[in-house]
């Protein structure tokens, strides 16, 4: 695949570019792109991206392409000397302008300045050349005979003539033989120098007959390229139109699941909308633009990203203002994960009341299925497992798999997929290992039958929660493999730094540390750049564990002592029991045995308080060892024992085997 000059790319075409070069992480591709020293990419400097330097000409390089280009034409030296100069080794530049003077044999002093005033020059050639490259251009950088025949009010005769000088100048590339002909330009600054050279009022009404000329004889674009219709309109100044064809082609995007398009369409949609006079029409137009996008922006630019945000609250302004409309539930329900995902648990609470207190003043059966999804989601986080449960559990009684199908492409996740997984989450922490893999794994199935890719994403990343948790490294790396590949291919970032944190847990955990603890460092950066805090200390603790296991006890310490923070800034206490007991069991490696056992003693006594019985376990077998090491083997035993008897289930996990060796040890089970 080759990019030519992704200086010039749209924001839509650079955003697909971005994800391009993300999956040569994945697949054997080779992508060559050429850009201008001010763009700057994300993904230079990656270990499969080799930078090469392309310098402008030097003098004799320079005389040799003028030489090619001018071909039998003899030029006069200061003629050449003058290209030489003015064109300062820019070859796109040394090719237009000696075809400019090879052309019209332009006296010295005539030689144009910019590469903009070559490109005119040799547009100016002729009233009827340039009047049909501006029309060309104004259709796109690919135009057909037909569709430029129809627009132009030009004889046939002369329309051909015209073409075939433009052909004959290297200005278009024609495929096929009018009628049936497809013209090119030969470089976007061609098509931008003459669609540029328009008048603002021609370069209107040429749009407006194009946009009509399309809809008379190819109507079928309408359904399948709304967007080209919405760009003409646009440009034609009719503003009504062009809203109502950008809603179109984001709303098809969206359906589609390409999300990086989706975002760009409705924008545009909502710079056009912003020309209109303000009204309930308007403002309620505007809300459904927001809808959309933001399950868009959610999915390119992650929940948390501060343009998510800021599409959320404008929307919930508007909702509100428009009394609270139930088909726009989607709005409160989106704002309340975004303050979710950034750490703000307490206001995503009150969010989630709201939305459950109004859906039950409307007996609305969506409203309470995003609200109990909402808020099972946030208990989960905060550590109230047993109140997390209640609520996704009423998402199942609530949810109807025909009427609320829709609901995933609407609000962007599926909320009866999306509260399998965290209740996963949930019955894990409370002691539940075997029944926590079936909810995930029926999530993610789920989702696949609905080829839905960003609830498959969701599926697949809680999923590597609950198999890490688990210490199951095995099914692990093949969840991690399959979340990046979903989130790179889709252009889910926050959920593609989650799968590399994954990546880098298995390669710790199979001995390359190294290896594994760089992308474990890359993946929390990447996800921190999204504005993502939830699940940070998590990600955390996965690298302090990593810097112990190669022995960098300082920097795993002051790793901890971070997560700590994060908990007590946010109130993200679903782990902070095993952050205790891994804080103790780093203690104890440096010799502190009191310290590491005031510190299981204070895990215990967090997992007891949120009835987290996996947590008790752990932090009970990190106690009973110490008192094993200690001489104090009854002790040890009285402790364990009445919690591994609590369990029920997940005998074949290390967990419950490892405490079953230690009961033995220490004298029966």
């Amino acid at each position: 695949m080759f990019f030519e000059d992704a200086h010039w790319v749209d924001p839509t075409s650079r955003e697909l570019l971005d994800l391009t070069v993300e999956r040569v992480r994945s697949l054997p591709v080779l992508l060559v792109v050429t850009f201008r020293p001010e763009f700057q990419p994300p993904w230079t400097g990656q270990a499969q991206v080799s930078v090469l330097t392309l310098n402008r000409l030097d003098r004799r390089d320079r005389g040799a392409l003028v030489a090619q280009i001018a071909g039998g034409t003899a030029l006069p030296d200061e003629v050449v000397d003058q290209i030489l100069d003015r064109t300062d080794g820019v070859p796109l530049f040394i090719e237009e302008l000696t075809k400019s003077v090879v052309e019209s044999g332009v006296p010295l002093m005539g030689i144009p300045t910019t590469l903009h005033d070559s490109l005119m020059a040799r547009l100016d050639r002729s009233a009827s050349v340039r009047l049909v490259a501006q029309t060309g251009a104004a259709i796109g950088r690919e135009f057909s005979y037909v569709l430029l025949h129809a627009v132009a009010d030009f004889p046939e005769d002369e329309l051909r003539a015209a073409l075939a000088h433009l052909v004959t100048s290297e200005l278009v590339f024609q495929r096929g033989t009018p009628p049936e002909a497809v013209y090119v330009f030969t470089h976007a600054l061609v098509q931008d120098t003459a669609h540029g050279s328009l008048l603002r009022s021609t370069r209107q009404q040429l749009h407006a007959r194009i946009a009509a000329a399309l809809e008379t004889h190819s109507p079928e674009l309408m359904a399948s390229q709304p967007e080209l219709f919405a760009q003409h309109y646009a440009e034609a100044g009719l503003v009504e139109k062009s809203v109502a064809y950008w809603g179109k082609a984001g709303r098809k995007s969206v359906a589609l699941s390409a999300m990086v398009e989706a975002a760009a369409q409705l924008q545009k949609g909502l710079d056009q909308l912003a020309l209109l006079p303000d009204s309930p029409e308007r403002k309620r137009q505007e809300l459904e633009f927001r809808s959309f996008l933001g399950a868009a922006l959610v999915a390119v630019r992650g929940e948390a990203a501060p343009k998510s945000g800021q599409n959320f609250a404008r929307a919930r302004e508007l909702w509100e203002e428009l009394d609270s409309p139930s088909e726009f539930l989607g709005i409160p329900f989106w704002q309340s994960i975004h303050h979710t995902t950034r750490g703000e648990f307490e206001l995503a609470l009150r969010l989630d009341d709201d939305l459950l207190r109004l859906s039950r003043q409307r007996n609305d059966f969506v409203g309470l299925v995003l609200g109990h999804f909402s808020a099972g989601r946030t208990l989960m986080l905060v550590g109230r497992f047993a109140s997390c449960r209640l609520h996704l559990e009423e998402v199942f009684t609530l949810y109807d798999p025909i009427s609320h199908r829709v609901l995933g492409h609407e609000i962007g996740v599926d909320p009866h997929v999306g509260s399998r997984g965290y209740l996963g989450m949930a019955l894990l922490c409370l002691g539940f290992p075997d029944q926590a893999l079936t909810p995930g794994d029926r999530a993610i199935a789920a989702a696949q039958r609905m080829a839905h890719p960003l609830s498959l994403a969701a599926g697949l990343v809680i999923s590597t929660r609950i198999l890490a948790l688990l210490g199951d490294n095995a099914a692990l790396r093949k969840r991690a493999d399959e979340l990046v590949a979903v989130a790179a291919e889709q252009g889910f970032s926050q959920w593609r730094a989650e799968g590399m944190i994954h990546r880098g847990w298995v390669k710790v955990k199979n001995g390359d540390v190294a290896e594994g603890l760089s992308l474990l460092r890359s993946g929390s950066t990447g996800f921190r750049a999204t504005g993502a805090v939830m699940y940070m200390p998590y990600h955390v603790a996965l690298l302090a564990r990593g810097c112990a296991i190669a022995g960098q006890n300082e920097e795993a310490s002051a790793l901890l002592d971070d997560a700590f923070q994060i908990v007590e800034r946010t109130g993200e206490r679903w782990l902070q029991a095993e952050l205790y007991r891994h804080k103790g069991q780093l203690l104890l490696r440096q010799g502190h045995s009191e310290a590491a056992e005031e510190l299981y003693c204070k895990a215990l006594s967090i997992a007891r308080e949120q009835e987290a019985k996996l947590w008790e376990l752990r932090a009970t077998m990190s106690l009973a060892r110490l008192r094993r090491n200690q001489g104090r083997h009854h002790e040890a035993r009285e402790l364990l024992a009445p919690v591994y008897g609590w369990f029920t289930e997940g005998f074949d996990t290390s967990d419950l085997k490892d405490a079953k060796a230690l009961l033995d040890e220490l004298g029966g089970a």
